[in-house]
């Protein structure tokens, strides 16, 4: 496929179970004698499922036919949708990049087969929050209902709980989880219970239920704002890329740059156990990209996971040097993570350091543990 082929694909995050989701359109794709059937199908061998909406008739029949001389395993991947509104079960329906022309011809489906389609369920207005929520509330509603710190609660237990204890895990981050555990675990977040990891006994839980925490904030850690920036990266000179992610971090609300410079700090520790647990920085840039930063309206294409898992990999790679100094914003105060040490919160009223003077310190661990064609690929 050429590149204007690739730029139609679009990877919208993960699914409900933690799985990397790729979407495209028959719409947009070129003629058939013109497609490069061979590089498509790449992802088969990937798929954990594959959703296909609004096939044609010849296709049931076709899939009827020849599913038996299919493989038995890729069979069971295989799921079809009448209507886009099926997806919600499985998918983020809201940051699907649908084509124009998908919509009306679903609104079309609709109309045609209305008296035999059960009207959809009315969604109920939103509620407040609760008290103790932890999940899909701002971390603004976190600090005030925290006594005023700065890392969530969820995100320093994760971080505690896996530093302990998961530093080592081969391919941590990478795993997915039962989608019931993780809602379980968010159900009791939310109601202000104790949450004991060591009673699952599965390192990769709280790996996923850090992630699903920065991917449901209402905003991204690194915000919409420095979206556009983000993705100039790669036109940045090599050797300057770095003060250049140091720059950007600068007009971050200082809230967001003491978690992400918590969460940073953490990663860097990761990656320096890649021997063990085969995360470096670009692995983990993979994973938490898309976490990370996401546009205001629509999902993020292909083309702009390059410049966005680049940023995020410099940030893990050089977090010493990007995250050096805090000079210019005037400091972070209560919980805030100290530039240039391991990644832990900053004693009150401490000083930053200067950019080049900030050795690495050892830092004791910091609390208690605790549309058609929709391919989704493994991690």
């Amino acid at each position: 496929m050429s590149q204007p082929d690739l730029e139609e694909l679009a990877e919208i995050g993960e699914d409900r179970f933690g799985r990397r989701v790729i979407t495209f359109s028959c719409c947009r794709m070129p003629p058939s004698h013109e497609l490069n059937h061979r590089r498509l199908l790449e992802y088969k061998k990937n798929l954990k499922a594959l959703y296909v909406v609004h096939p044609t008739n010849f296709i049931k029949v076709l899939w009827t036919i020849f599913k038996p001389l299919i493989s038995h395993k890729f069979g069971r991947k295989v799921i079809y949708f009448n209507y886009l509104s099926e997806l919600r079960e499985h998918l983020k329906h809201g940051q699907l990049i649908v084509p124009p022309e998908v919509l009306r011809y679903d609104e079309k489906l609709r109309n045609l087969h209305r008296g035999r389609v059960p009207a959809p369920a009315k969604t109920p207005p939103p509620r407040p929050p609760l008290p103790t929520q932890q999940f899909g509330v701002s971390l603004q509603y976190l600090k005030d209902k925290n006594q005023g710190e700065l890392i969530p609660p969820v995100l320093r237990f994760t971080v505690t709980y896996l530093r302990e204890k998961g530093l080592r895990t081969e391919g941590l981050f990478r795993r997915s989880a039962s989608v019931h555990t993780i809602r379980e675990i968010q159900r009791l977040y939310n109601q202000g219970k104790p949450v004991n990891f060591d009673d699952y006994g599965d390192v990769h839980i709280p790996a996923v239920i850090l992630k699903t925490f920065l991917r449901e904030l209402p905003q991204p850690l690194l915000t919409f704002t420095a979206y556009e920036q983000i993705l100039g990266i790669t036109s940045v000179e090599s050797s300057l890329r770095v003060t250049r992610c140091h720059q950007i971090l600068q007009s971050l609300p200082e809230h967001n740059y003491a978690v992400l410079s918590y969460l940073m700090g953490f990663l860097h520790e990761v990656s320096r156990e890649s021997i063990f647990n085969k995360m470096n920085s670009s692995n983990l840039a993979c994973v938490f990209g898309l976490n990370l930063i996401w546009p205001s309206q629509g999902a993020s294409s292909l083309s702009a996971l390059v410049p966005m898992n680049l940023f995020t990999e410099l940030l893990i790679e050089y977090y010493e040097m990007v995250f050096s100094t805090q000079e210019a914003r005037g400091g972070l105060g209560a919980g805030a993570v100290e530039a240039g040490e391991r990644s832990g919160p900053v004693s009150r009223g401490r000083t930053p350091r200067r950019p080049g003077l900030a050795p690495r310190a050892s830092a004791a661990p910091d609390g208690a543990r605790e549309t058609p064609l929709v391919p989704e690929a493994s991690r």
